[in-house]
């Protein structure tokens, strides 16, 4: 059975286990069994630290993407212009240890079009730097390792309408072709 870590920020939604609950249904419509990192099992013990309760969480998010055979990631951006950074470092673990990775975003704005916007909302501290956008949904590192690492682009809204941030239609796209692409390499040999 292929396993899924359900990266990104979903964990902060309101009611995050119902949203959860509604991304692992759509996996399992697809033979994929979805992981996602909601922190309900992990007990803040009386007198534990802020920092010590933040390295249990990563250490129990670390175990659970060990276990895991890909990653599909919410790229749709967090508090800002870009993907959520912690998503980001998750992305890193699987693109360097070689598992399949696949993203997607709610947002069909281009990042050059949402930079420009937070600098016209918000002065720029560096006057003069420009951001290339190469009509990318993101920050050109972040589509091209999720190209490298599943050998699938970005998913967008495909009418270029941008999305509610908990919407799951651009996800259980992604969710497809991350299933399509996984059992496609695994007949064929290229990937265990």
């Amino acid at each position: 059975m292929l396993t899924a870590y359900l990266a990104g920020p979903d964990v902060f939604l309101p009611d995050p286990r119902a949203h959860a609950a509604r991304k692992i249904e759509i996996c399992a419509q697809h033979g994929i069994v979805g992981r996602t990192p909601l922190n309900e099992d992990i007990q803040r013990t009386a007198g534990m630290s802020d920092e010590a309760f933040a390295r249990a969480i990563f250490r129990k998010d670390l175990a659970m993407m060990e276990g895991c055979d890909i990653a599909i990631a919410n790229l749709t951006p967090f508090r800002g212009t870009s993907a959520d950074s912690g998503t980001l470092v998750e992305l890193g673990w699987f693109l360097g240890r070689g598992r399949p990775i696949f993203g997607y975003s709610n947002s069909a704005t281009l990042f050059v079009d949402r930079s420009r916007a937070q600098v016209d909302a918000m002065p720029d501290p560096l006057p003069g730097i420009v951001v290339e956008g190469f009509g990318l949904p993101d920050n050109l590192m972040i589509p091209c390792a999720v190209l490298h690492g599943g050998g699938l682009t970005m998913m967008v809204p495909t009418d270029g309408e941008d999305r509610a941030f908990d919407a799951l239609d651009v996800f259980a796209r992604c969710v497809a072709a991350a299933a399509r692409t996984v059992i496609a390499d695994r007949t064929s040999g290229q990937r265990p």
